[in-house]
């Protein structure tokens, strides 16, 4: 157990590392790029992102979350899935080839075309690196995706930024995605030594797809759902308009989905191991839930409290209608790294059919918001993203709850602590902006200091188990720093 315990304190650390390294270096070029270029060049690309997705969704086909679980894969099993994948990402290149032209017609659009069959390409070298990608996240090893992921960034980010002052405009976004992709494949087939062979096993296929065919289904609608407001925007706003939504998602997203994506990644393999042991499961999962969940509410509440100053700071005026969609979409965001952990329960208990009637049941309740939002406006879609995001929560929890005896009253009285403190910090730091006559810059530092602050102030104060739980990790990741801490008492 105390090997398993260091493997995750390693993945999760690593994991962290990677994530916000990663988006550390991608938030700077963002805000170079947002600088440089125009809201429309954004929207232009997030009109395509929905096709993309659907794609990557494909090509993946739940067979990595598949692969992850299984405790004895072979050669078999990876080049099987491997040869898979290859031929799922040539085919649907193809159809986003052929589909460019009525794609540009729905949104009138005539320069999508060129940039969907250029940019479309990433699917077939992504697919080249899926199964070298759920190996290292089996072994729990995320410090060789960190720096894989930080050399990407960089690579990428600064071609992207030469493009965009040299005038080339929507094409800078473009090739930043194909050469950071390019670049992540590469790496990991040069320092990850694992190469397929010639085989492809028809049983194994079949034993890999009963389990992934069901999170593909499940993976599509949810990609549908997340991405489906880019067409509504795109289609019945304006390139501009949803420009501006873009970039207040990919603040938003800054630390949730990444929050997400870390705790999916390390949690899943590590529960898997737990899996036929149901008190440690419980007891490790609770810990992960309040930790997770002190991280998630402390910076999407802080950052819906400091998004005007955040905004105007750091990529202008220009993008000042953003920064209500920002604070909308923080609030909806919150909950999304619960929502994973309680879905990554059905994974590890193989539960993948029950996974997919969630999303379906949790869809079928979205379509009548949705039409009705469609005419309200962006801020109403984003009131809607909140009231189904928490509609969500209670539905994936109580399947996952009753799966591992954890139910969501017990739950809620988890993380509600965290919750509270976060909503009292946000409130304060939010008011200073109406107390406070200072400019974005010098605003934008106080109400993060305070910000901080009041949250370490009132985390010790209360003994808060989310934050005595990641001061552990650090402590247990940097001892020099505990005896500094001990030495300065």
């Amino acid at each position: 157990m105390s090997s398993l315990k260091q493997k995750t304190i390693s993945g999760l650390t690593w994991s962290f590392i990677d994530n916000f390294s990663n988006i550390g270096i991608q938030f700077i070029i963002g805000i170079i790029l947002a600088r440089i270029l125009s809201p429309k060049e954004f929207g232009l690309i997030g009109m395509i992102t929905v096709f993309i997705s659907i794609s990557q969704s494909f090509i993946d086909s739940g067979f990595s979350n598949s692969l992850i679980r299984k405790n004895n894969c072979t050669q078999k099993d990876y080049s099987t899935v491997f040869y898979f994948n290859l031929i799922i990402g040539v085919v649907f290149y193809t159809l986003l080839f052929f589909l460019a032209v009525p794609i540009s017609n729905f949104f009138n659009e005539p320069k999508l075309i060129e940039i969907i069959r250029i940019l479309g390409i990433v699917l077939i070298i992504s697919s080249f690196s899926i199964i070298q990608r759920a190996i290292l996240t089996k072994r729990v090893d995320f410090k060789l995706q960190t720096k894989i992921s930080i050399i990407s960034s960089i690579v990428s980010g600064a071609i992207a930024i030469y493009m965009a002052y040299s005038g080339y405009g929507v094409w800078s976004l473009v090739w930043k995605t194909i050469v950071a992709t390019l670049t992540t494949s590469t790496l990991l087939w040069f320092w990850n030594n694992w190469h397929p062979q010639f085989i492809f096993n028809f049983k194994v296929f079949v034993e890999h797809f009963k389990f992934g065919y069901k999170l593909l289904l499940s993976g599509l609608i949810n990609t549908l759902y997340l991405n489906v407001y880019y067409l509504i925007i795109g289609k019945f706003f304006s390139a501009v308009e949803l420009g501006y939504y873009t970039r207040a998602e990919q603040f938003s997203n800054l630390p949730s989905s990444n929050i997400t994506g870390v705790i999916n990644r390390v949690s899943y393999p590590v529960l898997s191991q737990l899996q036929d042991e149901p008190l440690k499961l419980k007891s490790g999962y609770k810990k992960l839930i309040k930790t997770t969940m002190f991280i998630s509410f402390v910076l999407m509440i802080g950052m819906a409290a400091i998004a005007k100053p955040l905004i105007l700071t750091l990529i202008g005026v220009k993008w000042a209608s953003s920064i209500i969609y920002l604070q909308l979409l923080c609030f909806s965001a919150m909950l999304y790294p619960l929502h994973a952990l309680n879905l990554n329960i059905l994974n590890v208990k193989g539960r993948s059919d029950l996974f997919l009637k969630l999303e379906i049941i949790k869809k079928i309740v979205a379509i009548p918001i949705i039409f009705v939002v469609i005419f309200l406006g962006v801020k109403a879609m984003i009131f809607g993203f909140i009231i189904l995001s928490f509609a969500a929560y209670f539905l994936n929890a109580h399947w996952s709850g009753k799966l591992i005896n954890y139910s969501i009253k017990e739950q809620i009285l988890d993380i509600i602590p965290s919750f509270l403190l976060s909503l009292f910090m946000g409130l304060i730091v939010f008011s200073l902006e109406y107390v406070v006559p200072l400019k974005p810059l010098y605003l934008l530092l106080l109400q993060f200091s305070l910000g901080a602050f009041l949250t370490i102030f009132f985390s010790k104060l209360f003994k808060l188990e989310g934050y005595m739980e990641i001061k552990e990790i650090i402590i247990s990741k940097f001892p020099s720093l505990n005896k500094f801490l001990h030495a300065n008492k």
